[in-house]
């Protein structure tokens, strides 16, 4: 039996929504082991002059406890 927990990060970049899932899930995976998955909980732009300039999700990450 395996029991999973789930921690919620939040993540940008300047690039695009994609990107910034891209980078919380690789950081993630360097500080949690077995990283199984993960879920957006919020998308939002950052602003500047009518420009969108950064990209910011959080993120719910499960991974699996040791055991």
């Amino acid at each position: 039996m395996s029991v999973a927990k789930v921690t919620e990060i939040s993540c940008s970049s300047p690039v695009s929504f994609e990107d910034a899932i891209k980078k919380g899930i690789k950081r993630a995976d360097k500080t949690l082991d077995k990283v199984k998955g993960a879920w957006v909980s919020e998308m939002k732009v950052e602003v500047e002059n009518g420009e969108v300039t950064g990209y910011r999700v959080n993120l719910k990450v499960t991974f699996v406890l040791k055991g």
